[in-house]
């Protein structure tokens, strides 16, 4: 086995462990919740207190995007969406990710071979399974979102791992009026 199937093997044990039989009893959960309303605009986001937090958010989004935690494979809101649109923090709204650079990558979990917006997305050394990866996490929420591995496919060939309990789906039918018109312009060009 090699050390990434390994690592996704020790993932997955990791997330079955942690997960709550609630999340592991139900295979589409409803839309997670949000604790911004309308659009991104980093020149006015102020993170919530630790305690706003624990209201707006979930109990697992809350584990997950403040406490590192890792949601069930296969369990989660958009291991399997195949709609058009965008993906952002959970607790920002800042962009993150885009259905146009999502794939399957069999393990469970969204993945995306690349960020939408990498300014919104920042990394670092996470040695929690005894061994060395690169954890995701949101700029200016500073959200944990999951790790990058490098067993993508082209054109990048990074496995941008994500949690949907991180993040919330925007159809891009509803781009315009929850504040995110600009991003328009992608899946137009995509033929979408």
């Amino acid at each position: 086995m090699t050390p990434t199937r390994m690592l996704a093997a020790a993932a997955v044990a990791l997330a079955l462990a942690s997960a709550t039989s609630a999340a592991a009893q139900t295979a589409t959960p409803a839309q997670p919740a949000t604790t911004h309303t309308r659009g991104w605009d980093p020149m006015t986001f102020k993170k919530p207190s630790e305690a706003e937090l624990k209201q707006q958010l979930t109990p697992e989004q809350y584990a997950v995007t403040q406490k590192e935690g890792t949601e069930a494979p296969f369990h989660n809101a958009f291991w399997n969406n195949h709609e058009a649109g965008i993906y952002v923090d959970v607790v920002s709204g800042e962009p993150l990710f885009s259905s146009l650079d999502k794939f399957d990558s069999g393990t469970g979990w969204p993945s995306f071979t690349r960020p939408l917006d990498p300014e919104n997305i920042s990394t670092k050394t996470d040695h929690k399974l005894f061994m060395a990866r690169t954890e995701v996490r949101s700029a200016h929420a500073d959200s944990h979102l999951g790790h990058v591995f490098d067993d993508g496919p082209k054109p990048t060939g990074l496995r941008y791992c994500m949690n949907s309990a991180a993040m919330r789906f925007i159809p891009v039918d509803k781009l315009e009026a929850e504040g995110y018109g600009p991003y328009l312009g992608l899946f137009k060009k995509a033929g979408v």
